[in-house]
């Protein structure tokens, strides 16, 4: 699946965000620690008129997509891909970019989304504004390695049982699929959904990352 397939399968605005919140809480819930570098994240103070999903696998790759009330605008990063800049005398792949809207040229232009260099870490960029009907890429060729399928899979199936074919496997742990359905529908964290997915955790752990996540509670 590259970005052009990709673009066609994703849900709406409102729709990815929510399965991003999701992620974050889950993430939150199941991960028990919390000094180490969490796989999702969603942080709705990423500035005074953003919020950001990020996702960061330890082994390279990420996404990051920045909402705001222009609509949303999203670069996610195969390390492995030969679309890499890195293999690639540090240069974009060509069409990566084109057709950005102009709304987007402060999370385009992010420096939390490049490296030292000020190259940014991407193999798949795409957008939608807020009053279009469709997301958007550039137009890039031979994106089949891009990357896309893998770092963006969980938000194109946009499924709490996709979620939780993920977790059993990357957690090893069998789940209840219904305390992450309450999730995915951002029904109100309560003690018992909390404790139904990780015994060790209380909704008083999580108070500052639920602030974070922008996320209701009980």
């Amino acid at each position: 699946m590259s970005v052009h397939e990709l673009i066609r399968r994703l849900p709406d605005l409102r729709a990815v965000r929510r399965v991003s919140r999701a992620l974050a809480v889950l993430e939150l819930v199941l991960n028990g620690d919390d000094d180490a570098l969490p796989y999702f994240a969603f942080d709705a103070r990423w500035s005074a008129t953003e919020e950001a999903a990020l996702m960061r696998d330890g082994s390279g790759n990420e996404y990051s997509i920045v909402f705001s009330a222009a609509g949303a605008f999203a670069y996610g990063f195969d390390h492995e891909s030969p679309m890499s800049p890195y293999v690639n005398e540090l240069q974009l792949w060509p069409g990566l970019r084109d057709g950005v809207p102009e709304v987007f040229e402060s999370a385009r232009d992010e420096p939390a989304f490049a490296d030292e260099e000020g190259v940014p870490r991407a193999t798949v960029c795409f957008w939608r504004t807020a009053d279009d009907d469709a997301w958007r890429a550039g137009p890039v060729r031979d994106a089949e390695q891009d990357g896309a399928e893998r770092l963006f899979e969980l938000l194109a199936d946009g499924s709490p049982e996709a979620y939780l074919t993920y977790a059993e496997d990357y957690f090893e742990l069998a789940l209840d699929l219904e305390p992450i359905r309450h999730i995915y529908a951002l029904m109100p964290l309560t003690e018992y959904v909390v404790t139904s997915l990780n015994r060790e955790r209380r909704l008083s752990d999580l108070a500052e990352g639920i602030a974070e996540i922008g996320y209701p509670r009980s």
